[in-house]
């Protein structure tokens, strides 16, 4: 069985809580175990290192040693989580006196990082450490037919790895296949969802997230496939206000990967925290039914 230290961040502690138990369900069914860093704190989320760059460090620091001190590899589901476990990991690498400043500081909670533990965004685990063969062995209820349009988000792929494609990566439509579903050509798969500025700027979100329905929906997909929190947020529970405001129609199911996975293996639903949506996936449902 591998074994991650697991960061849920703190969207999957309420917000987020169906892509936790997604995650949970899915990983122990392809024998991965993830353990969840003890006493683990925010990371910092998308606005603290725009007012304390060294203490948002610091906090993360803390992350990564936690992970260190327990020998594995930092896993996390949170895009934006992700994105700052990775970079916090290659700059303390690089940059000796950033490192000593966040090492005398964790010196209180009696920690060190040195660098050797490394930071994976959840998709990673899947589409690399286990692999497409051994997800789709576990298949046992095909999502076949079902159009998804898979939502990398702009933070999934800004951490640049040797080995990617970051203007046109294929892993998640990958991940798709491997269960049965039909990717779709989403043009907007890349694109950002706004982040929080549905606090500053309601216009410019409103915008951006209609956008990235009307890219779905041109593709007829029938449900859209997140890998964050916040695109999830903003994709579903902004709709009704996205119609409000541009005169549209969109009801378009926004699901987790992971969920649509689990619903694959035949992992029932109410354990992939299915059944509490704004947005009914029924209709993604029925595709997971037919193979029964």
């Amino acid at each position: 069985m591998s074994k991650y230290a697991y960061f849920p961040g703190c969207s999957l502690e309420k917000m987020a809580l169906s892509y936790h138990q997604s995650t949970m369900e899915t990983t122990r069914e392809l024998g991965v175990e993830l353990q969840e860093l003890e006493d683990w704190n925010c990371c910092g989320a998308t606005t603290y290192f725009h007012v304390d760059e060294l203490l948002a460090y610091t906090l993360v620091g803390r992350n990564l040693a936690m992970a260190e001190k327990m020998g594995y590899d930092l896993v996390a589901p949170c895009s934006a989580c992700y994105k700052n476990a990775y970079f916090t990991s290659a700059y303390l690498k690089e940059d000796q006196d950033l490192a000593d400043h966040i090492n005398y500081a964790l010196e209180a909670d009696n920690l060190q990082y040195s660098g050797n533990t490394a930071v994976k965004h959840l998709m990673e685990v899947f589409a690399d450490d286990l692999g497409m063969e051994e997800i789709e062995r576990k298949v046992t209820h095909p999502l076949t037919g079902l159009r998804v349009a898979p939502y990398y988000g702009c933070q999934i792929v800004r951490p640049k790895k040797d080995h990617e494609d970051v203007e046109g990566p294929v892993f998640f439509e990958e991940l798709m296949t491997a269960v049965g579903a039909e990717p779709v050509d989403f043009a907007y798969k890349l694109r950002c969802c706004g982040g929080s500025l549905i606090i500053t700027s309601r216009d410019a979100a409103l915008s951006l997230i209609r956008d990235l329905l009307q890219s779905a929906a041109d593709s007829d997909a029938a449900v859209i496939a997140t890998a964050c929190p916040l695109c999830q947020t903003n994709l579903e529970c902004y709709q009704r206000l996205v119609n409000q405001e541009f005169g549209t129609e969109f009801k378009i199911p926004i699901m987790y990967f992971t969920q649509l996975i689990g619903l694959a293996m035949g992992i029932p639903k109410k354990k992939l925290g299915i059944g509490t949506e704004f947005i009914s996936v029924d209709s993604v449902l029925t595709y997971a039914q037919k193979s029964e």
